[in-house]
């Protein structure tokens, strides 16, 4: 079957970039990838099946740093998560290790089954169903029920380990999931939406693809305005959903919500494009609405119910995701930190490297390490995309990902044992919407391989784990028959493996055949695990469990095992707690309610530099004097070489990183500094923007303080922990809501509004233009009567 995490296309400043990836379409990623049917009625969480359990109204001591808290709900995040903030996952899990489990390798096409009992339930912390999808009618499903239906109906009769739980009312793998959760109480299950493939259309139960439903149209309407309705649907379906079937929350898996023209799937390239202009805006939306409702659930449930996501690595595709601002509904975030090289094109490189080495010939070519304006800094790994979430997200509420499959190229030429050397090809899948890929490996080097919309094998070099151990032994497993080969398959050359200790990548080169396969095993799990535990990480992903290992010394063979999870578990079960703060000093515990937001970004290519404008509007209720300096942090995943265009002498005061990046980023932050010019002052209500300009994407900016009257105070919007909205100059506590409301009076239709008039609606502050009545904010009403002042 099929690997449908791709897409990963990287960024290449200066120059039109190539968009899609991997070959594929959704009709060739996974006949029965998605699941089954729609959300039966709401019903009570199945028993034995919360992993944690406490009074509902737990406090806010138990909230996670930096994580939006919906106003008016008491949320009872004691139930996850302890005093301090960090998730509790059993003694001897101090940081995650989350799986994807599909739904597609049931056993009943004649290839190896990997099923729920496969599961090494005591080394895991998470598992993440893939997946469910965005129906027609804009709700979750996997599908009709039946008993073809691998998520809800579908038995394994004979099977140890797949008998069904009779206490519960449907069956397949969500029975055994429930089942297995009360051997392994602490254990959490997430239901995924999305993928690859079901991004934009979905996979009907015949297994051809339904080109209606998904994330854009759900999400997004065609004009580019946000969805609500199809928003408001989908979230109310998936709070059901995880009540129905006892997840502990949702995984949205969106493949992509960027303003990166031909980014995603070719075959959502007609729903995204036209839409690309909303797509975050979108996004969004669909995640704060999924936070809050969510949080209602869980307040009435007396459990807190996890929202995540599955995020990309690739600097194309963050480059169009603005600051990625979704980042604060989400309980932690998981980096899809592989992919980053493949046969979508003829760099041969890592699929998953945890360090640049300055070598990269993919950024070599696009000019990056001699560009000053980057200052050196390679995109395509793992530490940098870490550093891009680590400038807005405590550390432990970020996961890097690792695969269990390989990429690959045949013919290649140059390089050193094949590495950074080059393989172009002249034919691309039928599909891929390419016109130029590179050359993938093919037959017994790409067992996972996908088909093209022909209906032929897609070159990718796509192998489980265990099938590449097998090649590196120069054993023939017996299953090669499951996959079409013949019994008297033999391998041609010898497959050597190899590693570089500065990219942390290890691969196998077969000299004879020109084939490079890129790998993970024991001594790179090992060096990611040591960094995910040194720099305080919350944890890793696996894409996906089926692909792991094991000796199989009776038959002389690999099969699927756990031995890379192992790794994991074992580098994780005494390790120090996770790092639970953002800010890396200490900052003022007294804020104020300014709000701060970056938007206007030029779309897609058009975003180089990016140049968004920083909003910065005044909400405290005292004018902000003329020379009032602000300072924030923003990741190192950018070059120490911000700056704004307006007049406000913005300029990075403290570098974290400065330099090429090879062997990694040096630190996490650039500080920035900027003042309201002397001239100016910011009353209440009001507000000032700047353009602010920076040449690598950075997530959030996020560590605020300004300086009034000689006070420095924090910024609530920062949602930090243990801090106190005040009113400057006093000391005294202000009123200005729980973190995430909104301050100023709601809009109301039927009132009369005059030209500097300052409403709250959907989330946002807006200003009024001119006179007004019954124009909606956010809808384009009155020839854009109101002016958006950003996120409350």
């Amino acid at each position: 079957m099929v690997s449908p995490r791709r897409g990963r296309t990287p960024l290449r400043p200066g120059r039109a970039a190539l968009s899609a990836v991997a070959a594929a379409t959704a009709a060739l990623l996974l006949g029965g990838l998605t699941a089954p049917a729609a959300a039966a009625p709401h019903a009570a969480p199945p028993s034995g099946t919360d992993s944690a359990s406490a009074p509902a109204g737990a406090d806010e001591s138990c909230r996670p740093d930096g994580l939006y808290a919906t106003p008016g709900v008491d949320v009872p995040y004691c139930s996850v998560y302890d005093g301090n903030g960090r998730e509790k996952m059993g003694g001897d899990h101090q940081r995650r290790v989350i799986g994807y489990f599909s739904s597609w390798r049931t056993g009943k096409d004649g290839k190896p089954a990997y099923l729920v009992d496969d599961i090494p339930w005591d080394k895991v912390t998470h598992l993440n169903y893939a997946f469910a999808h965005v129906g027609g009618d804009d709700r979750i499903s996997v599908g009709a029920d039946g008993v073809d239906n691998p998520a809800t109906g579908m038995t394994w009769p004979g099977v140890p380990g797949a008998e069904m739980d009779p206490a519960y009312s449907y069956k397949g793998h969500f029975n055994l999931l429930n089942k297995f959760k009360k051997q392994h109480p602490n254990v959490k299950t997430m239901i995924s939406v999305g993928g690859w493939a079901e991004s934009g259309g979905y996979l009907g139960d015949d297994g051809e693809r339904v080109a209606s439903g998904g994330f854009y149209k759900m999400a997004t309407n065609s004009d580019g305005s946000v969805n609500r309705t199809g928003i408001e649907t989908f979230a109310d379906s998936a709070v059901d959903f995880v009540r129905t079937y006892g997840f502990n929350g949702v995984d949205i898996d969106y493949e992509y919500a960027t303003s990166m023209k031909d980014a995603g799937n070719p075959l959502d390239w007609s729903l995204a494009n036209p839409r690309r202009a909303g797509l975050v805006k979108g996004y969004d939306a669909l995640m704060k609405t999924l936070r809050q409702k969510l949080d209602r659930a869980g307040a009435e449930d007396g459990r807190h119910y996890l929202l995540t996501a599955a995020a990309p690595a690739s600097g194309w595709l963050l480059r169009g995701m603005e600051t990625y601002q979704m980042q604060k509904y989400l309980d932690y975030v998981n980096i899809m930190s592989y992919d980053l090289h493949g046969a979508w094109n003829k760099y041969v490189g890592p699929n998953a490297s945890l360090f640049d080495d300055g070598k990269d010939g993919e950024l070599a070519a696009a000019g990056v390490y001699n560009t000053s304006q980057y200052g050196g800094i390679g995109y395509l790994n793992t530490d940098w995309a870490y550093h891009y979430f680590r400038g807005s997200m405590p550390a432990g509420r970020i996961n890097i990902g690792l695969p269990y499959y390989t990429r690959g190229h045949k013919n290649v030429q140059g390089g050193t044992d094949g590495l950074w050397g080059t393989a172009p090809s002249s034919d691309c899948p039928a599909g891929s919407g390419l016109s130029t890929c590179g050359d993938g490996a093919v037959g017994i080097d790409n067992l996972w391989h996908d088909k093209d919309a022909n209906g032929e094998e897609s070159p990718a070099g796509s192998n489980p784990m265990w099938h590449a151990k097998n090649l590196e032994k120069g054993v023939v497993g017996d299953y090669v028959t499951d996959y079409g080969f013949p019994a008297d398959t033999s391998l041609e050359g010898t497959y050597t493996r190899h590693y570089d200790s500065t990219l942390v990548a290890p691969w196998l080169w077969n000299e004879k055949k020109k084939v490079f396969l890129s790998t993970e095993d024991e001594q790179s799990v090992a060096a990611k695990a040591d960094y995910v535990v040194d720099r305080g990480l919350g944890g890793t992903m696996v894409w996906e469990l089926a692909g792991d290992y094991g000796w199989n010394g009776e038959k002389g063979q690999y099969e699927s095992g756990d031995t890379l999870t192992t790794v994991m578990y074992d580098a994780f079960k005494s390790a120090s707690p996770y790092g639970a703060r953002r800010a890396g000093t200490d900052l003022p515990t007294d804020t104020v309610d300014i709000d701060v937001s970056f938007g206007d970004f030029p779309l897609g290519d058009s975003n180089y530099p990016i140049s968004p404008k920083l909003t910065i509007t005044n909400n405290t209720g005292t004018t902000l004097p003329g020379g009032t300096e602000f300072q924030f942090d923003y990741g190192t995943s950018a070059p120490d070489n911000a700056k704004d265009q307006s007049g406000f002498g913005a300029k990075v005061i403290k570098s974290g990183h400065s330099g090429p990046n090879k062997g990694g980023l040096d630190g996490d932050f650039q500080r920035v500094a900027l003042k309201v010019p002397g001239w100016q002052s910011v009353p209440p209500g009001g507000s000032i923007s700047l353009d602010f300009v920076y040449y690598l994407p950075v997530s959030t900016p996020s560590n605020w303080t300004v300086t009034i009257d000689g006070t420095a105070y924090g910024l609530a919007g920062d949602l930090r922990r243990g801090t106190t909205v005040v009113r400057p100059g006093s000391g005294d506590p202000g009123d200005p809501g729980e973190p995430g409301e909104c301050s100023g009076e709601a809009w109301a239709a039927s009132t009369v509004y005059h030209g500097g008039d300052v409403v709250s609606h959907d989330g946002h502050t807006w200003k009024a233009k001119w006179w007004t009545q019954g124009d909606e904010p956010g809808t384009g009403g009155g020839g854009g009567v109101w002016e958006d002042l950003g996120s409350c």
